[in-house]
């Protein structure tokens, strides 16, 4: 019924100022208004200025009170606790609740439950909340209602709902139910089952349904393959996943692009990087274009394949073409994660900048990569900016997040922080797993702590995680780092009661500390076990073995195993050349040794510092000088920067090839390049300074070797002082003793016996006996040779006064207590200076 209202005007017009009348309009309203599409979406923008802030919802009103049929509104509106919600608003009030709290209470309030239209929505709204708890509990409410009738679209929500929440046997219970109130499975039932399946990897399952379908003569939808392609493709079944969409395509269903992207995914899950990279350029033949997640794809391939260069390329496309294939996140973390494998930590990061530049929220994914390229290096203080960096921006850190922090604090020889960090996680309700245990383990060995990472293996076995071969290899390259024999059996022993079974990076392991130990034939024992048992050995295996071999000097058999190595046709790598190289040069075969190198040219390796080094070994006889110095030319040519090793390894050529003035050059050229000195450097320096006869020099390179004195070797000290010694410079000898004994470098028996010998020579033999009592004092004791040497000489100095001198002292030595020669037990009876005298003549010529 409709009420007509007139509206008389607020003053009566004059006719002359505004013309005839005009006539009367009325307006009509009816009692009870319509809403015309109660179902209608709505954006509703809410503003915060204050907190500068906004939010924008979308808004459901939904069948209200007004709405509803006279019997039911007519039971609400005497009813104060009946509430006329919107949909939207029935939503918010359920989702504030804990699951386990009164949710049908509400529902209970809610005037539009009347309404049966309204249920749809409200699971629809419900679900997209993705709370599957609170969506079961709204779910068995409603079908209490005596108004509910069953309906395929509600039960198609339910089962997608659970299976994003791998509840697949909910998912398939729902389908039973449905059926068992006359609801019949649809398209959409059969495809929301099928893809339930493929997200926990029953693929199988999922071509049982689609049979089902056909069964009930539904004809399979594109969605229907896609899923069921899906499900293959997301186990790694690409051979599955093709057989479908040859069905699919034989059945007259055409693919689509997201057929392609799950073809794509499908190779990438299956690890078939050049297959994808095959079908993509098919692919790209056809009127498909790629879209953001086809590129994304193909850029893992790629950076999996080593095509680093092709990768950025296709990403740059991606910016370039904005508009067609805008990078996303997963963009600019398959380019993080590629800068991170191949040490470009700088790059990583700028790429991390570009991402927030260009408007993107990194996620926890694209922190995880950064944080895993710090780590890589063992840069932990940055590795830790970013950590807490994460955190600062909301960002909950993970499993994978701290065991990359741990991993960082390990390379960086700091296994007690890397112990904090494990803690810290556990204290965080952050599960370690099998990786985090690995890593620490790895931490713990690597910085020679093998009885903590044995514990911790103990402890690992506690909380129910069983060690894996990752586990074993880290402690048996722990026990080759500590020389510890016994270790490595036990370990061996422990793995093979576990029933771990050693791949070819845990027989690397083990073969590589047997030979940092010595054990040459556990080692080989070790190595035929691992071909009996057919585990392919590999490039490292063979340059484990090749090295191994060359720092025992069995040269033969590191020959041997490469001549095995070329046998099974493995590629050799740099570090087995420059292992090779060394075996036939202390072989004498250099024509061999030059042979390996033009060979590793070839193969397309460039030669690292190792490898010219290797070669420079090879040519350190004295009629190769030239050879070895054209080859350090060929590495500054090639970009090589020599080290302290390949610069030792020129200088002792030069000193051979009667060269000594082209070792100081190339001390200068060190200078310039600034490359540290080493004891081997200084050595040659020293050798160099004496042929020469050039003093100063030698003077000049003390006060630069003065900072390093404690560090340098008993044999460097002794060369140096036997070089002033050996001219007569005694007196510049003796100071330089007494500043190497003042920096707290390492004197033994042989530096006295070098002051000693070029004492005697210089006749100086009060000096000689000086020394002798700085040798008592420092605990040193002279041997018997030491008193026989300067008693001869007392015998032989042709003067009787200087020989009763000398008898005097030897005796005022002998007279100290402790005196570990003339009075000790374990030489037999005390010995004078007369029976030393007399033993003198049978040892003359050592004189």
């Amino acid at each position: 019924m409709a009420t007509v209202h007139h509206h008389p005007p607020f003053f009566t017009p004059s006719p002359k100022a505004y013309g005839p009348a005009k006539t009367r309009t009325s307006t009509v309203h009816c009692s009870k208004p319509k809403n015309p599409d109660p179902f209608k979406e709505k954006k509703v923008a809410q503003v915060d200025y204050d907190a500068g802030t906004h939010k924008l919802s979308t808004r459901i009103s939904g069948i209200r009170k007004s709405d509803l049929t006279k019997r039911y509104r007519l039971r609400v509106e005497g009813e104060r606790f009946q509430k006329d919600w919107s949909i939207s608003e029935v939503v918010e009030r359920i989702m504030k609740l804990n699951h386990w709290e009164d949710v049908e209470g509400v529902l209970n309030r809610w005037a539009g439950r009347f309404a049966r239209k309204n249920f749809p929505v409200l699971i629809r709204e419900i679900t997209n909340m993705g709370s599957i708890e609170h969506s079961i509990q709204v779910f068995n409410w409603m079908k209490n209602q005596k108004n509910y009738c069953a309906r395929n679209d509600i039960y198609n929500m339910m089962i997608r709902l659970h299976a994003r929440h791998n509840r697949i046997d909910q998912a398939r219970g729902l389908f039973f139910e449905m059926q068992k109130w006359r609801c019949k499975p649809d398209a959409d039932t059969y495809n929301a089952l099928i893809n339930a399946h493929g997200r926990a990897g029953q693929w199988r399952w999922g071509l049982n349904i689609m049979e089902d379908m056909l069964r009930a003569a539904i004809p399979p939808s594109r969605s229907t393959y896609n899923n069921l392609i899906n499900a293959c493709g997301s186990s790694g079944n690409w051979k599955e996943a093709l057989k479908v969409c040859k069905k699919m395509t034989d059945n007259g269903v055409g693919p689509d692009l997201v057929t392609h992207n799950i073809i794509l995914s499908a190779y990438k899950s299956g690890s078939q990087f050049s297959k994808a990279l095959s079908y993509f350029e098919l692919m790209r033949g056809t009127n498909i274009h790629p879209d953001t997640t086809t590129l994304n794809i193909v850029i893992h391939c790629l950076v999996k394949l080593g095509k680093y260069e092709e990768a950025i390329n296709v990403f740059n496309s991606m910016r370039e073409k904005r508009s067609e294939c805008r990078p996303d996140v997963v963009t600019y973390t398959s380019i993080m994660h590629m800068y991170s494998i191949c040490g470009q930590v700088e790059n990583c990061h700028a790429v991390f900048n570009t991402l927030i530049g260009e408007g993107l929220r990194p996620n926890i994914v694209s922190y995880n990569a950064l944080l895993g390229a710090y780590a890589s290096l063992g840069l932990s203080e940055q590795a830790s900016s970013i950590f807490n960096e994460m955190k600062q921006n909301g960002i909950r850190p993970d499993v994978v997040s701290y065991t990359s922090l741990l991993n960082a604090f390990g390379r960086s020889q700091q296994p007690q922080k890397a112990r904090e960090i494990f803690d810290m996680m556990r204290k965080n309700n952050c599960k370690p797993n099998l990786v985090s245990y690995n890593a620490l383990i790895d931490a713990y060995g690597s910085n020679g702590f093998l009885a903590e990472a044995v514990e911790l293996l103990q402890e690992m076995e506690q909380v129910g995680l069983q060690p894996n071969v990752v586990s074993i290899s880290s402690l048996l390259a722990a026990c080759g780092r500590c020389c510890q024999k016994v270790k490595i059996d036990s370990i061996l022993k422990a793995a093979k009661l576990r029933g771990i079974e050693l791949n070819t990076f845990g027989y690397n392991s083990a073969i590589g500390s047997y030979m940092n130990v010595g054990e040459y034939e556990k080692a080989v024992t070790l190595y035929r076990r691992m071909r009996e048992k057919k585990v392919k050995p590999d490039s490292v295996t063979y340059n484990v073995l090749i090295s191994g071999c060359c720092k025992m000097s069995k040269y033969y058999e590191a020959l041997d195993f490469l001549a095995e190595m070329k046998d099974l046709k493995i590629p050799l790598s740099k570090e087995v050349y420059s292992s090779a190289i060394c075996a036939y040069s202390k072989q004498g075969q250099l024509a061999e040794a030059e042979s390996m190198f033009n060979m590793m040219k070839m193969d397309g390796l460039v030669p690292d510092v190792i490898a010219y080094t290797a070669l420079l070994h090879s040519f350190s006889t004295e009629e190769h000088w030239d050879k070895a110095f054209t080859v350090f030319q060929q590495m500054e040519l090639n970009g090589v920067q020599p080290d302290s090793v390949a610069c030792a390894a020129l200088m002792r050529t030069f000193n051979r090839g009667s060269q000594p003035g082209k070792v100081l050059l190339l001390a200068e050229f060190m200078r310039d390049k600034e490359i540290p000195f080493t004891d081997a450097v200084f050595f040659e320096m020293v050798s160099a300074c004496s042929i020469l006869r050039d003093w100063k020099t030698l003077t000049d390179n003390i006060q630069m070797m003065e900072t390093s004195l404690p560090r340098i070797s008993v044999g460097t000290l002794n060369h140096l002082l036997h070089s002033f010694g050996k001219v007569g410079k005694t007196e510049t000898m003796i100071k330089l003793f007494l500043k190497i004994v003042a920096s707290g470098a390492e004197v033994d028996s042989t530096t006295y016996a070098v002051l000693l010998k070029n004492l005697l020579a210089a006749r100086n033999w009060r000096k000689y006996i000086e020394v002798m009592q700085w040798m008592q004092d420092a605990g040193v004791p002279p041997s018997a040779q030491m008193y026989k040497n300067i008693l001869y000489f007392a015998q032989t100095s042709g003067s009787t006064e200087i020989a009763a001198v000398i008898r005097e002292r030897i005796e005022s030595l002998k007279r100290k207590p402790g005196h570990p020669i003339l009075n000790s037990s374990e030489h037999g009876p005390p010995l004078h200076a007369n029976e030393l005298i007399s033993s003198t003549n049978d040892c003359s010529a050592n004189y």
